[in-house]
């Protein structure tokens, strides 16, 4: 009896010390394990649960089967026309083939440093191969639908031509493939190079393309020139209607002239007439009375012009010496 329970005791102490040297391990969903004894790879495991592994001498390394993201730095790219635009690109991948990851790799760190080198070089090749037109466009939609800009400029007389002036439309150069047809291309050459490490990239997209500065400034000049022919339209149109309303008033004020001063000139004969016909009454009622006035109507206004007098012997100065003109 005491013999039993000594062996139990001591196959019970073996066991714990067996167990305490790890002979199992756990794979959990969504991972891979390789057993890997001196560096070599002993088996690949996908099934998740308890397995068995030797003490010791096999070591287990985990990879995750879960999609993962790729974030690259922007990069400043020279387009095919010499046009540079930045380019910030994402990527999601995964690990397909652990023994050919960890063959080629080993590490997580590792991986990305491959995923940087490629992808970036992937889109670099690409972009600079293509003109900029089909970074940033995926179809020639902007072309069929005749997109154009108007502006009110209400029912005035001539706003027909201004229209004409002010209007612009947009005819961009054709698009070959397009921003999406690139980045198919992008994928294709990443999932090729990418391919021999175990990875599969399963998809890369653009997260922001922008001009840089050089091609900024020259697109907003070329927008700034555009609205200054739009607004000297305006200014030509104004000053147009500005110089037509202002031959219209002066023809307005010609005619208004011509037709006060026939009024006043009309008006001035029938006082003329009158004061003629008043003239002839009096002077055949007293016709030296009317000499008189007349002649002290001339000094009144000729007297005050007058600079020098170099004789008054003159008849017409008779009535400043005599009130009886002689």
């Amino acid at each position: 009896m005491k013999k039993l329970i000594t062996i139990l005791v001591i196959l019970a102490v073996l066991l714990i010390l067996f167990l305490m040297m790890g002979p199992f391990y756990v794979v959990e969903e969504g991972t891979f394990a390789l057993v890997v004894r001196f560096g070599r790879i002993q088996e690949e495991v996908t099934q998740a649960g308890l397995h068995f592994k030797a003490p010791f001498i096999d070591n287990v390394v985990v990879y995750s089967k879960k999609i993962r993201s790729w974030d690259g730095e922007p990069q400043r790219i020279q387009t095919k026309e010499n046009q540079f635009i930045y380019v910030d690109a994402t990527a999601r991948w995964r690990i397909v083939n652990p023994k050919l990851f960890y063959e080629t790799l080993t590490t997580m760190p590792e991986a990305y440093n491959k995923l940087n080198n490629f992808i970036d070089s992937s889109v670099r090749t690409v972009i600079s191969g293509n003109f900029l037109r089909e970074a940033v466009r995926n179809s020639n939609m902007i072309n069929t639908s005749t997109t154009r800009e108007s502006f009110e400029t209400g029912d005035v007389e001539g706003s027909d031509s201004l229209r004409q002036l002010t209007q612009t439309e947009t005819n961009q150069e054709l698009v070959a493939k397009g921003r999406r047809q690139l980045f198919m291309n992008i994928l294709g050459l990443s999932q090729q190079q990418l391919g021999q490490f175990g990875i599969e990239v399963i998809d890369v997209i653009p997260r922001q393309i922008r001009y840089s500065e050089e091609l900024t400034a020259s697109v907003y000049e070329r927008m700034i020139k555009e609205r200054n022919q739009i607004a000297q339209a305006f200014r030509s149109f104004g000053e147009g209607r500005k110089e037509e309303w202002i031959g219209r008033q002066d023809n307005d004020m010609r005619a208004i002239l011509s037709e006060a001063y026939r009024e006043a000139e009309t008006i001035k004969g029938v006082a003329d007439a009158s004061a003629s016909r008043i003239y002839a009454d009096s002077y055949s009622r007293d016709p030296d009375f009317f000499a008189f006035w007349r002649a002290i109507e001339s000094y009144r206004q000729t007297m005050p012009r007058f600079t020098k007098t170099l004789s008054t012997s003159a008849e017409y100065f008779d009535f400043l010496f005599s009130p009886n003109g002689r």
